[in-house]
């Protein structure tokens, strides 16, 4: 009868002991939280993820409010529901404290400059849209983009804070898909980009 290997380093019997790495946090945790990494590090990794571009628009005190925005994601078949986030101090999310609806045109591959100026710091704070040819979304009074690659008009059903921004969701009350053969544009490393 042959005796087993010696245990050492040359042994090819996998050693019990964890991998540092995997080794759980004491039950009492660490003492302090760690801090939160900065703001341009964070912008710096997320832009690292693409996200499909949309303008989300609402008719306000009788005029279209809109924006680029690139957080925006459907959560939910049963009820249909999806989410925007929009920045706290944006007119857009000021418009959405009084009026119930909004609506989203996703961009297709070749939206990139209404994308740019929908963003544009320059771009008129009232009726900006002017210059985008456009229609009235079925049920919100938003503006539903031509040649976007779908739509969605949405009823707010709650706001819930998030730091700067705030997370809006809404019920799906229409919904449209554009010609099957358009792409779509995404956010990645700080520019649009068409997908195709």
């Amino acid at each position: 009868m042959t005796a087993p290997p010696p245990a050492g380093p040359s042994s090819s019997t996998p050693s019990s002991a964890p991998s540092p790495s995997l080794v759980p946090p004491s039950a009492s945790g660490p003492a302090d939280p760690p801090a939160p990494v900065d703001a341009d590090l964070l912008r710096a990794v997320g832009s690292r993820l693409p996200a499909g571009v949309v303008v989300v628009t609402a008719r306000w005190r009788g005029l279209l409010h809109a924006a680029t925005v690139s957080t925006f994601v459907p959560v939910s078949l049963e009820p249909p529901l999806v989410l925007v986030c929009l920045h706290t101090d944006s007119r857009l999310r000021e418009a959405l404290d009084e009026v119930p609806g909004w609506s989203v045109s996703v961009l297709a591959q070749d939206g990139g400059p209404v994308a740019d100026w929908v963003a544009s710091p320059g771009r008129p704070a009232f009726d900006g849209l002017a210059r985008v040819p456009h229609a009235d979304a079925p049920w919100s009074g938003g503006a539903w983009l031509d040649g976007a690659a779908a739509w969605f008009d949405v009823r707010t059903v709650d706001v819930h804070p998030a730091g700067d921004h705030d997370v809006v969701v809404g019920e799906v009350v229409a919904a449209r898909a554009g010609d099957p053969a358009r792409g779509g544009l995404v956010h990645l490393r700080g520019r649009t980009r068409p997908v195709v």
